[in-house]
């Protein structure tokens, strides 16, 4: 760890937080490599993990990219951004990454027998007193618990897309997580500048997200019904509710195949049909159209 590095990481150290000095993030994808960042912003050491250096250098190269967009926007200071890069270590050797970390995000694939061989394998790789959390919005840190010999340092820390601008995280126990682990987890939450929401019980999508369910639902029922069109029923949910954009434009920045397969992951747990995805995204599913990252979705994007 640099002195500069340990200099900013001591500064957060108030409160049930001063736990936490070093993070590690196991998936450098987008929400991965983001969360990353937000922690090297925030004045930790922090070790972002993936498989391979190629996934590697695109997550760092993808991150200089915002970051030097966001100086030239004057949202950031470059000295700033200069010493979270710094402070931001890229790494295909998880093992020693985690070796001395205090806390570790996990933020891999949205498979919980992925997920839970990953813990097993942070369970022996990191430190007794390292809490391990999932950034699943879905798949519920009592899945994945019992992988390791702490359960009680198991919990979900869930950031929104993109983690860099969206305030919120959710930080949610399962019955077995030590209320000492939540307290410092929703602290650390506060040293990243973020609002932490704390839920009492599990349930899959936790707040926001089913909040975001109904919506969507709602707006695809409407659609299949013919009483709006797609870009109406998003320019209702913009001009009327306010909200940044509208449901079918947030199906598409997410990935249908992220809406999908989250759908799919609930029935899996709750055995309700009511949670299937519907037959219209399941369609675009099908067909390979998961929305901006492939070009076409509800909408069809071009190059720019």
């Amino acid at each position: 760890m640099t002195s500069t590095g340990r200099k900013h990481a001591e500064e957060h150290r108030s409160g049930p937080a001063g736990e936490v000095r070093e993070i590690a993030v196991v998936g450098a994808g987008v929400m991965g490599s983001q969360i990353a960042m937000v922690c090297a912003l925030a004045g930790y050491s922090t070790s972002l993990v993936d498989l391979s250096d190629e996934l590697l250098d695109g997550a760092r190269d993808a991150l200089q990219s915002r970051m030097d967009r966001d100086v030239s926007r004057g949202r950031r200071a470059r000295d700033d951004v200069d010493r979270a890069m710094e402070r931001l270590r890229l790494s295909t050797d998880r093992a020693t990454a985690v070796s001395e970390c205090d806390f570790v995000i996990e933020a891999a694939a949205e498979s919980l027998e992925v997920k839970r061989r990953i813990f097993e394998d942070l369970d022996r790789e990191t430190p007794r007193r390292t809490i391990l959390a999932t950034n699943s919005s879905n798949i519920v840190s009592s899945q994945l618990a019992d992988s390791t010999t702490r359960p009680d340092r198991v919990l979900n820390l869930h950031f929104f897309n993109p983690a860099l601008v969206m305030e919120c995280v959710e930080v949610v126990p399962h019955d077995g997580t030590a209320e000492t682990v939540v307290d410092t987890s929703m602290e650390l939450v506060r040293s990243l500048g973020k609002s932490g929401v704390r839920l009492r019980r599990e349930i899959p999508g936790f707040v926001a997200n089913r909040i975001l369910g109904a919506i969507r639902r709602e707006a695809l029922e409407l659609h299949d019904a013919g009483v709006a069109d797609v870009e109406d029923i998003d320019r209702a949910a913009r001009t009327a509710l306010r909200h940044p954009m509208g449901p079918f434009e947030l199906m598409d920045l997410v990935g249908i195949d992220v809406v999908h397969l989250i759908r799919l992951a609930e029935f899996e747990q709750t055995g309700d049909e009511g949670a299937l995805p519907h037959p219209a995204v399941r369609r675009l599913y099908e067909a390979g159209h998961f929305g901006r990252k492939t070009g076409r979705g509800w909408y069809t994007y071009d190059d720019s």
